[in-house]
């Protein structure tokens, strides 16, 4: 089951780290975990990213990280404001440093730094604007009521 993946500490951590974040950038980022993903990843993920209504940011620079906890499967999905602008290998850089530490059962540790990471690629490119609103939940989301493959 996704929902007690993380303790009551590690929630609050990646969701301090969204908070963290999103302080220097108008960007927008997600945390969604489900228990399985039947799918594609990326495909799972973009329905997802749909689902959450990420794509309806002002400037269209929502993150979203997903992860599939039985399956071992992740994906980050950016928006196509970030994808025109941050490095082509950027994703990957981050998903290589979240399997790192998933490798060492470091998970709540693994997404927080990888939140923090594209929250600096953010702010180089999405600057923090004096009349900025949080427009997503920093809060995260599971798997529950988002469509058929809970």
């Amino acid at each position: 089951m996704a929902e007690p993946f993380f303790t009551k500490a590690q929630q609050k951590q990646v969701t301090d780290a969204i908070t963290q974040a999103e302080l220097n950038t108008s960007g927008e980022i997600r945390l969604h975990i489900e228990a399985t993903c039947k799918e594609d990843v990326l495909d799972r993920a973009a329905f997802i990213f749909k689902k959450l209504e990420m794509h309806k940011t002002e400037l269209r620079n929502g993150v979203l990280f997903y992860l599939s906890v039985e399956d071992h499967k992740l994906a980050i999905l950016g928006d196509g404001g970030i994808n025109a602008k941050v490095p082509k290998n950027f994703w990957h850089e981050i998903k290589d440093h979240l399997i790192s530490q998933f490798g060492n059962g470091k998970y709540a540790e693994g997404i927080s730094e990888g939140i923090i990471m594209a929250g600096e690629q953010l702010k180089q490119q999405f600057p923090h604007q004096t009349d900025d609103v949080n427009e997503l939940s920093n809060e995260i989301s599971y798997g529950k009521n988002m469509g058929e493959n809970e």
